[in-house]
């Protein structure tokens, strides 16, 4: 997968995502944020759109230490040309976020001079 760094210096990744497997998907372009542990993270706006399920709330701390609870939501992203469940966080932040979740059998590569992201699964790279 291919991606780009941003003028504000940000890693960006389209990714598909979608509220049923077979369904229709839509792109959308994701921040990398190896802080965060979870999967992904859109706002209850792009939930609403995409018309994600509903899941249960969860408990979260917040980058401050502070707690906070937040709903989830199951979508299905195309992820290296499988169709993979995955649990999304709302929140109501301005970018959707990708985390290390989805980033687990990856090797990322940032190359902040050439701007550009690349993203392969770790046996292949």
């Amino acid at each position: 997968m291919m991606g780009i760094v941003d003028q504000s210096g940000r890693a960006l990744l389209d990714v598909r995502i979608g509220s049923q497997r077979n369904g229709t998907y839509a792109n959308v372009t994701t921040w990398i944020d190896t802080a965060f542990d979870g999967h992904l993270v859109l706002s209850l706006e792009l939930i609403m759109e995409l018309q994600l399920d509903s899941l249960v709330e969860t408990e979260a701390i917040l980058a401050d230490g502070s707690r906070v609870t937040l709903n989830t939501f199951l979508c299905y992203v195309e992820w290296f040309g499988q169709q993979v469940v995955t649990q999304v966080i709302a929140n109501d932040g301005r970018f959707p976020l990708l985390g290390t979740g989805l980033l687990q059998d990856c090797v990322l590569h940032i190359d902040y001079r050439r701007k550009s992201v690349t993203l392969d699964l770790a046996d292949s790279a």
